[in-house]
């Protein structure tokens, strides 16, 4: 039965006239040659697919073996020979990465040192880290390094936006009228934090994952990751330095006079042994111990920041001395500041014989006072027990 519409204008669905059946009992057909069909089909449909796929597949193949040849080529396979040059070529940039941290503590106690020449010199540090940023950028390490490199350059951009910040701070700090020295010193230590998070971020990001990797890689003889040390002593980042800096810059003058009132005040000496301080007396004799510590603390007693500030100290014994000497890098107004005598020389005639502590406070510029920078401390030295 027919579903479809009878009236069907266009005989789409009619069916097509059949074709009588071939005789398969046809004689062969007449010699000569076959004129082809004129709708007679070219090659199958599929094949074309079926070349596409092939060739496809064998440029995936390939892609994959040169790909292979890459990677293994920026691993270096187990090459000693390419860790060495990728580490040989980060050695200067970490050492010039690190110089910056002690030019920085060195300017910090230089005493000439003023707002703008600090602001200059902050400029040039994070200039000089952005360049071993960018040089680090172009290093090419082994492939199981690669992760490990990357904590490298965040360590050179820690420290480049450290000292933009401090920079930037401190001309915040000029063009305001009323902010405290502790406020100052406040903000410029948030600033200096990131270069002491970058010295965390080298050492245990880079150079201890670095070396973990060398291990893993079989590359133990004569290949070492560099350190790169920014912060030399952290106080020198603390708020309290910070502070005793800004005060100096902020009442800096370029001229070389010296006005206003400076000085120090000595407070006292003790001897710290095994963890106990020991304050010693210039009336009494003090007993003390051949392996103790001597610390001398004073006070600023003038009206500005000092630096460099000469402490010695003397021991005096059978007609003989014997001195040494030590400097603080700064001192804030009224603030104190302690010398510490390690590894004292102490000679062995000294034990159980007289013998007495001179300290003394050095000069600074502009001081007219003297007779409070010194004092002598009678003692006797035994022999520490081990």
């Amino acid at each position: 039965m027919n579903t479809f519409n009878d009236d069907n204008e266009l005989g789409l669905f009619e069916e097509p006239p059949r074709r009588p059946p071939r005789d398969r009992g046809r004689g062969p057909q007449r010699s000569g040659q076959r004129r082809p069909h004129p709708r007679q089909p070219g090659p199958p449909a599929g094949s074309n697919a079926t070349t596409l796929r092939l060739a496809g597949l064998v440029a995936l193949g390939i892609a994959v073996v040169v790909g292979f040849v890459l990677w293994v080529g920026s691993c270096g396979g187990s090459s000693q020979q390419s860790y060495a040059s990728y580490l040989s070529a980060m050695q200067p940039l970490a050492q010039d990465s690190a110089k910056v941290g002690k030019d920085f503590a060195t300017a910090l106690s230089t005493s000439g040192l003023t707002l703008e020449s600090f602001k200059s010199d902050l400029a040039s540090w994070s200039a000089q880290e952005k360049v071993d940023y960018l040089a680090a950028q172009r290093l090419r390490p082994p492939g199981p390094l690669q992760s490990v490199h990357a904590e490298a350059l965040a360590t050179f951009q820690l420290r480049y936006l450290s000292l933009d910040h401090l920079a930037a701070t401190l001309t915040t700090l000029q063009q305001s009228k009323r902010v405290s020295a502790s406020t100052a010193g406040a903000a410029l230590a948030s600033d200096a934090a990131l270069l002491s998070t970058s010295d965390v971020v080298w050492e245990q990001l880079y150079m201890l994952q670095a070396t973990t990797v060398l291990t893993a890689q079989g590359v133990v003889t004569g290949v070492k990751v560099p350190a790169s040390k920014i912060v030399t002593s952290p106080d020198i980042v603390s708020a309290n330095s910070l502070r005793t800096v800004y005060q100096r810059v902020a009442t800096s003058s370029t001229g070389g006079n010296v006005t206003g009132i400076h000085g120090s005040n000595l407070i006292g000496a003790n001897a710290v042994e095994n963890g106990v301080s020991k304050q010693l007396s210039t009336s009494t004799t003090t007993t003390v111990g051949s392996s103790a510590e001597i610390d001398v603390v004073f006070a600023n007693s003038g009206a500005y920041p000092e630096v460099q500030i000469p402490v010695t100290l003397t021991i005096h014994v059978s007609g003989k001395s014997y001195t040494a000497t030590e400097t603080v890098s700064q001192i804030a107004v009224g603030g104190q500041a302690t010398a510490s005598f390690t590894n004292l020389q102490v000679p062995t005639s000294a034990f159980g014989a007289n013998a007495s502590i001179s300290v003394s406070i050095g000069r600074v510029r502009g001081e007219a006072r003297l007779d409070n920078n010194q004092a002598t401390y009678p003692v006797l030295f035994q022999l520490s027990s081990s």
